[in-house]
């Protein structure tokens, strides 16, 4: 899955200066979100000065604001556009030579169960979810780099919470361990989910495996082993769901309260009237940014347990080509 992509002279110009050019493309759009963060600290300065003080701004003030954040917005769009169209071309050759290698050991693994749907559907899949969280990572990452000292900075004069009393940089703490505590009790409650998930797509292979021979041969695919193996699937999928159930339950009640999480924080600070509008916005965008980011897997975690899944499957087709080369290394030696 990996070795083929990222230590093959033939892929090193996608793997290596691809993965490269990817990284310092993200950060670049981090860079920007930083800009746009500080832009909304002074656009609001500028709402709070216009509502308590009436006619001492021109709407030129405003409008003049605006077209800075319009400036910013225009070199995100285009760069945003075009990482994701090489993203995506970046994936699809990973793809490729994940097929490539499989199919050079196609006459070793073809008897391995559901060997057909491995090479072409889990290869597919693997790529596309990789596509999603592996780039949700890089991103995560950046962010976290260019919005903790950030958040360390605006949260200086934030030296009091509510139910706690005095800390120093408390925003950045709250953030974090909200995020922690979150991840940390999805991570738990769905703990059974890919084992789950990888049941189904071994049913789901089952299926597709008769179904596909019943084109060709009259004596396969006939209805009562199409009801059995259905049954299965229906069987799994029911299980399934009643654990998406009270997983589901749990991950949006804690993305639910979360998101009070900054004003329910910053109420004594609101109260003294410590910080300016501006200021606010900034600390509660930077706190948004810096859980988002430790909440990669509360979001994802759908994905992530769909390729935990299809990892397992992939890996022992993997390990069936790797005992096809010790036994031939063996026999080798004993001749």
């Amino acid at each position: 899955m990996f070795r083929c992509f990222f230590l093959n002279k033939r892929w090193m110009p996608w793997s290596v200066f691809g993965s490269a050019l990817i990284i310092a493309v993200t950060w670049y759009k981090v860079q920007l979100d930083v800009q746009v963060n500080e832009w909304f600290g002074d656009f609001y300065n500028i709402i709070q000065t216009a509502l308590g003080n009436p006619n001492t701004l021109k709407q030129e003030d405003i409008f003049t604001t605006l077209t800075v954040f319009i400036e910013i917005s225009i070199i995100y769009v285009v760069i945003a556009a075009i990482l994701e169209f090489f993203i995506r071309h970046f994936i699809f050759r990973w793809r490729t030579a994940m097929n490539d290698y499989y199919m050079s050991h196609w006459t070793k693994v073809r008897h391995v169960e559901g060997a057909a749907q491995r090479v072409q559907e889990d290869t597919m899949r693997f790529a596309k979810n990789m596509e999603v969280i592996a780039i949700g990572v890089l991103h995560s990452v950046m962010i976290l780099i260019a919005f903790l000292p950030l958040l360390w900075d605006l949260s200086e004069n934030i030296n009091e919470l509510p139910f706690i009393g005095a800390v120093e940089h408390g925003p950045l703490y709250i953030a974090i361990l909200s995020s922690v505590f979150g991840t940390a009790l999805l991570a738990l409650v769905g703990i059974k989910l890919p084992g789950l998930e990888f049941n189904n797509q071994r049913a789901e292979a089952a299926l597709r495996k008769e179904l596909v021979l019943g084109e060709d041969n009259p004596d396969r695919a006939d209805p009562m082993s199409i009801k059995e193996l259905y049954g299965h699937v229906t069987t799994n999928y029911i299980n399934m769901y009643k654990h998406y159930m009270y997983f589901d339950l749990t991950k949006w009640s804690y993305l639910q309260f979360s998101a009070i999480f900054p004003y329910v924080m910053l109420a004594p600070t609101i109260v003294a009237g410590v910080i300016t509008l501006g200021v606010m916005k900034q600390i509660i965008r930077a706190f948004e940014k810096v859980e988002g980011s430790f909440q990669l897997l509360v979001y994802s975690w759908a994905l992530v347990v769909e390729l935990l899944s299809i990892y397992k499957r992939l890996k022992a087709f993997e390990t069936e080509i790797y005992q096809h080369h010790t036994t031939a290394e063996v026999a080798v030696v004993t001749e």
